[in-house]
């Protein structure tokens, strides 16, 4: 099970992705994956149709969540891999989470109302339907939809993040909560694309990895679609130092967004444990 062309981070239209489970399920097939995971945002209500149209495949599979999470002022992300999706404690916990999101979306709309952008909250409605899940990635789309910016990228180079008009802050769930509900699910929690944050020193990088430890978290995505080799490199370091499994995922979103198309990555170094090697008992086949 060592070298897998394995891609555990993805995300479909129950979340911000704009591909259903079911054609998501085919696109990783259909570019090789062979173990695959849906991980949306907060949210398990893609995770049996994944799964079906997966096993309709024959492609194993990985019942899977990101979670939204505020470390120390930051807002980092917790993948769970291998969870029961009808846990009671884990889909309360996500409820919770995402409860804060439809005031949080009214709150950027009034600010980009204010630079002279009216109408974002349903704008950006259109492309989740769900208030509970809106993200900023939907308002981005409305803000692309609108001819204000030339793409998603353009759009967070402008606005949506921090010192930027319509950027709101949200406490999302703790680290430790988030670890405990994967767990006690029966997962593994992992650290989603650690390259990703704007930490403010190295120091505090090093503690989102011991404390993520403590509370039992067990793995960390060194390759991912954001990850430069170099990013790889270091975080397969990091994996060793903290004794932390490795796992891969391109964060796919959008045929027309994204960089890092499933089953597109490089793959794990061989000096690294796989996180599918703790999860054997757990994927679907």
């Amino acid at each position: 099970m060592a070298i897998l062309n394995a891609d555990l981070h993805c995300h479909s239209t129950v979340s911000d992705g704009t591909l259903e489970p079911e054609a998501l399920a085919a696109r990783a097939h259909a570019n090789g994956v062979q173990l695959w995971a849906l991980t949306d945002h907060d949210e398990l209500g893609g995770q049996q149709r994944a799964l079906h149209a997966a096993r309709a495949l024959g492609l194993p599979y990985l019942t899977g969540v990101e979670i939204s999470v505020t470390f120390a002022g930051l807002t980092v992300h917790i993948v769970g891999l291998g969870i029961d999706p009808d846990d009671a404690q884990l889909g309360d916990g996500l409820a919770r989470t995402r409860s804060g999101r439809e005031q949080r979306a009214r709150e950027m709309a009034e600010q980009l109302a204010a630079v002279g952008i009216p109408g974002a909250f349903e704008g950006a409605l259109k492309y989740v339907g769900n208030p509970e899940l809106i993200s900023r990635t939907h308002f981005a789309r409305f803000l692309v939809e609108a001819g204000i910016c030339h793409d998603t990228h353009d759009v967070f180079r402008r606005f949506l993040t921090e010192g930027k008009p319509g950027f709101v802050a949200h406490r999302w769930a703790a680290l430790g909560d988030a670890v405990r509900w994967i767990r006690e699910a029966g997962g593994v929690a992992v650290i989603a694309h650690p390259a990703r944050y704007a930490h403010p020193s190295p120091t505090h990088e090093y503690a989102l990895f011991a404390e993520f430890k403590a509370h039992g978290g067990q793995a960390v995505e060194v390759v991912s679609g954001s990850h430069s080799a170099a990013e790889a490199l270091r975080y397969a370091d990091l994996a060793l130092e903290f004794g932390l499994a490795a796992s891969r995922g391109s964060d796919f979103h959008s045929p027309d967004e994204s960089h890092t198309d499933l089953g597109a990555l490089p793959l794990l170094e061989g000096r690294l444990t796989p996180v599918w090697e703790l999860l054997a008992d757990r994927i679907i086949h």
